[in-house]
């Protein structure tokens, strides 16, 4: 059977600063995670997809709004949205050849 990984992520403390979100260790986190999924594939894992958790930020449950986990950011005051750091990491990854 096919394998999807789905809502993986990691939460963090994210802060707009300047229009801009560096999220360097959400990064770290999907990169090495998104190396062992493309290892296990090599390896014969019938891993068919991969999905980031999550697009935007949003309430959860356990965290309320104090952890973030999309890769938008979004400025609950003003409903705006900013690409983080992590939204272009994710865009490269996902534009590359497997």
């Amino acid at each position: 059977k096919k394998l999807y990984i789905t809502e993986n992520g990691a939460a963090f403390h994210d802060q707009l600063v300047a229009g801009r979100v560096i999220d360097k260790y959400r990064i770290e986190y999907l990169d090495s995670y998104t190396q062992q999924v493309l290892r296990a594939r090599a390896e014969g894992v019938p891993v068919a997809g991969y999905f980031a958790w999550s697009l935007l930020d949003n309430f959860e449950w356990a965290e309320g709004y104090h952890s973030r986990f999309g890769l938008v950011y979004v400025d609950y005051l003003t409903q705006r949205r900013y690409l983080k750091d992590s939204a272009y990491w994710y865009r490269d990854l996902i534009n590359r050849p497997v």
